[in-house]
């Protein structure tokens, strides 16, 4: 240790190495400080702050030869009172900063090298690897046209509105065909009725006893009958009702639609019943008893004779849309032919099997089905 008088200064003068100055001799004037920017080394640094009064700074190393004086591991000694360091104030070859500019330029110093390992392990980008579908893709699209953005990617899809080749097939493939596909009605306010067809029957024409056009018989009323597949031929029974049927390949051919499951715009559905059934009471209509019968389903729908000819497959305020194929079917005879003979007992009404919205359940057809 180095032993230091109350002010420190006069005990250190004893270790100056080179006896530039000693006890009893007066203290030079302080050697004036290097100018701020670079040192004699040719190194820049920084512009370190004076020291306070009697302030010793002892350079210390492991494996430092003694100084003069005896002090083991002293090299030199560096300590001015305000001037600062001078252009002696070296340890060994390189500067001494003061201890908070030596920790600051520690740290930077890290810092650096930390960064540059850190370049020196990085791989170069590979401009060739396809981006995350998750993630979004910049610059320019692949294709022109219309993009939609991955942020809108969960959005609903429009199904597919079904065009003339669906209804371009016979009637019983047809009736079968129908079941699951769902009917769109669009009123004049814009609102939009949907149910999906769960029941109907087939007609197959002059030769079936039950069609309109039994016999080749061709009318103004049933004229929609032998239009092209996907004709709307509409038709009044008993004088309050209408029925909605599709014509089929085959001239006088169609498919009666029975029965719907409601999908969208079911209060609208219930007020259009209300106001057009005949001797409407009070009660409010139950969900499935909106559209369980084929003028239930005109009257829910909002369809009369103004929709008569029509074709399903480019109107816009009625048309059809792809659903679920429905794989249970019943084939049971038809409804209301008891006059038809034994085209009565065909069975050429289709429905969904355990669908509640069904008008009419055979269960003699459904075990017969199942066996």
């Amino acid at each position: 240790m180095v032993s230091m008088s109350s002010h420190g200064v006069p005990a250190a003068r004893a270790f100056v190495q080179g006896g530039r100055w000693g006890e009893g001799r007066e203290r030079p004037p302080p050697l004036r400080p290097l100018p701020r920017g670079r040192t004699r080394a040719g190194k820049s640094r920084r512009e370190i702050a004076p020291l306070p009064e009697a302030s010793v700074l002892l350079c210390a190393g492991a494996g430092s030869t003694p100084g003069p004086g005896g002090a083991s591991g002293i090299r030199s000694w560096v300590g001015f009172p305000r001037g600062g360091f001078g252009r002696e104030s070296r340890c060994g070859s390189r500067q001494m900063p003061a201890p908070r500019e030596a920790q600051l330029s520690f740290r930077m110093g890290q810092k650096r090298q930390r960064l540059l390992e850190a370049k020196q392990h990085q791989k170069p980008p590979d401009r060739t690897q396809t981006p995350s579908p998750k993630e979004p893709r910049l610059g320019l699209p692949s294709t022109l046209g219309p993009q939609r953005s991955i942020y809108f990617s969960n959005l609903k899809v429009c199904p597919a509105r079904l065009g003339s080749e669906f209804f371009d097939q016979p009637a019983v493939p047809l009736a079968r065909a129908f079941l699951g596909q769902v009917l769109v009605r669009r009123l004049d306010d814009g609102t939009e009725l949907r149910g999906r067809i769960v029941e109907t029957e087939a007609y197959l024409g002059p030769e079936d006893e039950a069609a309109h056009s039994r016999g080749g018989r061709q009318t103004p009323r049933n004229r929609g009958m032998f239009m092209k597949p996907g004709t709307l031929y509409v038709y009044l029974i008993y004088g309050m009702y209408f029925c909605m049927n599709v014509s089929s390949r085959g001239d006088g051919a169609c498919v009666l639609l029975r029965a719907l499951e409601p999908l969208g715009g079911l209060e609208a559905m219930r007020q259009l019943r209300s106001t057009l059934r005949k001797g409407a009471t009070g009660r409010a209509l139950k969900d499935r008893e909106l559209c369980n019968g084929p003028s239930k389903l005109c009257q829910a729908l909002a369809i009369d004779k103004s929709f008569d000819q029509r074709d399903l497959a480019t109107d816009e305020a009625v048309w059809l849309e792809q659903g679920p194929r429905e794989s249970a079917v019943v084939a049971a005879a038809r409804v209301g032919i008891g006059h038809a003979g034994e085209w009565a007992h065909k069975p050429l009404r289709f429905y969904v099997q355990g669908s509640p919205w069904v008008s009419v359940v055979d269960r003699a057809a459904e075990r017969t089905a199942q066996a």
